[in-house]
């Protein structure tokens, strides 16, 4: 795949494209229509999701508005109550947040949710965005149903850091949160390709294709689907041992759940695959690149060993990637992702700044080439090298990074 082709997919898709949208169904298509340029059988796969409308959201503070995002999923209604600032959400700091509406540094996970469920707290402000930033974008986030697990709602809203900064500077008293919308089950889409195998074993290698709300996701991540088009583009002319089948993921942006869809949709297949290979973020200008192993150690030699042997600098090591990976390693097949993770202030994820200008085509080839090379050997072996096993830190990690286990403070 040549540079241009490269740039042309990545301006194709350079339009936001949530989860359940009609912008996410349009991507999908077109990345079905991609492999079958390529002469790849793809097809698409579709998997539920909870969706939400919120048709109107307003935060007064002491009887002043502030801008305001809505939480999709937390339901909706009114509450008013004295504001708490909590920087810190350890026990004794969560002693302050009965009977208040609380505003915290940090995302909302499912620990710290219910900590402010059983702490009493009446309603929650997050912010995102940067006081050094120019803009006042706000992000829509959304009290997603793995981290509310069945308990009761929330009234949640976002702001903008500026204005979360003015708050704790004029020391706010009273907040007010109204919240309207409608929830609904809505539609995702994994895409699906094959490149058979002389077995009928599968390596399984995955990337998503979807966006946050703010995000044209150019980094994160059309350059990890580029990456999958390079890699079939390059093996599609021999019929590996091993068969290759690209997953381009939907919805992980919500908490990985196309690929969560995906083990749980094809369990009975999981036996025949013996790794999973994801890409999440490649191809930029300046960066690092890493891989997190999912395997045992051996991997993460294998994988130094290929890069010194091909010139190819890389950072591996052992544990748990926030990607498509993790779904597998959790259903026991062993799992890596691969990222070039950019230098300071060079390529941001998540708000307006992650277009294709971040990215270099040449870049995105380099790492690909790469890619391909590891591909390559894993899908001619006589017997794919990796043991069929998850070793003990990293089922803590996933228990940890799943919510199954609180993870140790620092």
């Amino acid at each position: 795949m040549n540079n241009r082709t490269i740039r042309r997919i990545l301006k194709e898709t350079d339009f936001i494209h949530t989860s359940g949208t009609p912008e996410e169904l349009k991507v999908a298509e077109y990345l079905k229509a991609e492999c079958e340029k390529l002469g790849v059988n793809a097809w698409l796969e579709s998997f539920p999701v909870e969706m939400a409308n919120v048709k109107s959201a307003s935060l007064y503070a002491d009887g002043r508005e502030i801008p305001c995002e809505g939480f999709g999923l937390c339901g909706s209604g009114t509450v008013e109550a004295p504001l708490v600032y909590l920087p810190n959400t350890d026990e004794m700091s969560l002693t302050k947040a009965k009977g208040k509406i609380v505003l915290l540094d940090s995302g909302l996970g499912y620990f710290l949710y219910h900590d402010l469920l059983n702490a009493g707290a009446a309603g929650i402000v997050t912010y995102n965005g940067s006081v050094f930033y120019r803009d006042r974008d706000i992000d829509k986030k959304e009290l997603r149903p793995h981290v509310r697990d069945g308990a009761e709602k929330l009234l949640c809203v976002n702001i903008n850091a500026k204005d979360a900064a003015a708050l704790v500077k004029s020391g706010a008293k009273t907040v007010k949160i109204t919240v309207e919308q409608e929830e609904y089950p809505g539609e995702s889409h994994n895409v699906a390709a094959e490149l058979p195998g002389l077995t009928d074993e599968w390596i399984v290698l995955t990337a998503h294709y979807d966006t946050v709300p703010l995000s044209r996701g150019s980094y994160d991540n059309m350059s990890g689907c580029v990456g999958l088009l390079c890699i079939m583009d390059a093996m599609k002319d021999k019929k590996h041992r091993y068969g290759l089948r690209f997953v381009f993921c939907g919805s992980e942006e919500r908490g990985l759940l196309g690929s969560k869809a995906y083990v749980r949709d094809h369990e009975k297949e999981l036996e025949k695959i013996p790794l999973n290979i994801n890409l999440d973020m490649i191809g930029t200008y300046m960066g690092r690149f890493i891989a997190r192993v999912s395997a045992e150690d051996a991997l993460v030699s294998y994988i130094s060993y290929l890069g010194a042997e091909l010139g190819f600098g890389i950072a591996p090591r052992q544990g748990v990637y926030s990607s498509d990976s993790t779904p597998f390693a959790d259903k026991g097949v062993p799992a890596l992702s691969f990222a070039r993770i950019a230098g300071p202030g060079q390529a941001v994820i998540h708000n307006r700044y992650d277009t294709p200008d971040v990215l270099s085509d040449s870049r995105i080839r380099e790492d690909s080439i790469f890619l391909t090379e590891f591909t390559r050997r894993m899908a001619d072996s006589a017997k794919c090298p990796v043991k069929r096993e998850i070793p003990e830190k990293v089922k803590n990690d996933l228990d940890e990074y799943l919510n199954r286990k609180r993870k140790k403070e620092d």
